[in-house]
């Protein structure tokens, strides 16, 4: 059984010890493990569990700097690019009804092309930069351009680097707080993994700043829940991913819409996009995505704990196999209906999630689908840790000319 207070090392025992797979794979020389090039997404993957609690444990310290940052706002926007937009989808839901505020998650691309203009003019409001590396171009650059066109704007910054240009360009302005992450959040591996999670257990806390306890309480239960589905679940994920599908379709509700959203992103990331992917909600399949999935598709299914919303889930479902859509299908949850369940199916069990709610579910559903994207990278012949083939995409986005309007004009209020 995980535990928060175990060393990496006793943990990383402990799953070898239940898991002949982690095993093998963690077995082999260091000089083997980089030369298959999976040293780093390996233990980025498996390191989740503990990191969170020190991340919970360090943000949730920082309640007095980060409250003038939250005081007073009517509005709150959570922007980054790639995995760190999808945390910033993770986590909206829960934010904005922690803090009853208009909560929106906003691509940094978007408002490096369209500036303030996308954003709600009800002032004051937040604007939350999330950023594993904080040195990809639209980074810095939506930042700078809002600066100038919105000076009412508050910022904060979250990021996995203390070098990176987001922690090091704004951390004397006094119009931006820039909260740094511990070094190993930052992943070392192309695919963001255990960034992603930690970025999310950051920017829940700005929900809880008042209520420090049950927040790293919450924490301590995702934390405990999947340290659980890795010791339990690693050799079964891996014979998923050895089976023949070329499709995979991501499914999930609110916040876990989030989380489908990310999960798709690594199965196109860490497959070089050989196995093509589609992230949906379970009602919107029906119109129109539903023909994405074919008798080759994998279906990995996030079910929300709320009934209600189950109960749209589970038809879905009932429907797929109806129609007989999809080879076959990963059901992660808690007390999942055994009739949901096929042969070929295969059901993760999560005691415990109904406890952290839908706001805390896709910590839990992104390592599955990491794991997921990691077996089948290797099945591929891909290196977990730099999949890309002939360096189509890289770890940090490449840098790119910025355009920036010749005349920045304030939103008139």
């Amino acid at each position: 059984m995980f535990s928060t207070t175990v060393s990496f090392s006793e943990w990383i025992r402990e799953v070898c010890e239940r898991q002949p797979e982690a095993a093998r794979l963690l077995a082999e020389p260091e000089q083997e493990q980089r030369r298959r090039g999976y040293y780093h997404t390996l233990r980025e993957i498996l390191q989740q569990p503990a990191s969170w609690v020190r991340t919970a444990d360090q943000v949730s310290s920082l309640g007095g700097e980060l409250r003038p940052s939250i005081a007073g706002i009517r509005n709150l926007f959570l922007t980054g690019s790639g995995s760190s937009e999808y945390a910033g989808h993770c986590v909206r839901l829960a934010l904005q009804n922690h803090l009853q505020v208009n909560t929106l998650a906003i691509g940094g691309g978007v408002l490096l092309t369209n500036g303030g203009q996308v954003l709600p003019p009800d002032r004051p409001a937040l604007l939350v930069s999330l950023a594993r590396s904080g040195d990809s171009p639209e980074s810095a650059g939506a930042i700078s351009l809002l600066l100038e066109a919105e000076p009412d704007l508050r910022h904060l910054v979250i990021t996995c680097n203390s070098t990176g240009k987001l922690a090091t360009n704004y951390r004397n302005d006094p119009r931006v707080r820039v909260v740094a992450l511990e070094d190993g959040t930052n992943d070392r591996s192309l695919v963001m993994t255990s960034s992603f999670t930690n970025l999310v257990i950051a920017a829940q806390s700005l929900g809880y700043l008042d209520d420090v306890d049950t927040y790293k309480a919450r924490c301590r239960k995702s934390s405990k829940i999947v340290g659980e589905l890795l010791a339990s679940s690693f050799e079964k994920l891996a014979q998923v991913s050895s089976c023949e599908f070329n499709r995979a379709a991501f499914l999930g509700t609110g916040a876990q819409f989030g989380a489908a959203r990310e999960s798709a992103l690594k199965m196109l990331e860490m497959t070089a996009g050989r196995v093509s992917v589609l992230a949906e909600t379970y009602l919107g399949l029906r119109h129109g995505p539903m023909s994405y999935v074919d008798a080759e598709t994998l279906v990995v299914c996030f079910l929300s704990s709320d009934l209600t919303v189950r109960a749209y889930e589970y038809d879905l479902i009932r429907e797929l196999r109806q129609k007989n859509l999809g080879k076959m299908k990963i059901i992660v949850g808690e007390n999942i209906p055994a009739e949901l369940v096929c042969d070929q199916d295969v059901a993760l069990e999560c005691p415990g999630l109904a406890d952290i709610g839908d706001d805390g579910a896709p910590l839990v559903d992104v390592v599955v689908a990491q794991l997921l994207a990691f077996f089948r990278c290797l099945r591929e012949g891909l290196r977990p840790d730099s999949p890309s083939e002939g360096g189509i995409i890289n770890r940090v986005v490449q840098s790119f000319t910025l355009h920036f309007p010749a005349h920045k004009k304030k939103r008139q209020q």
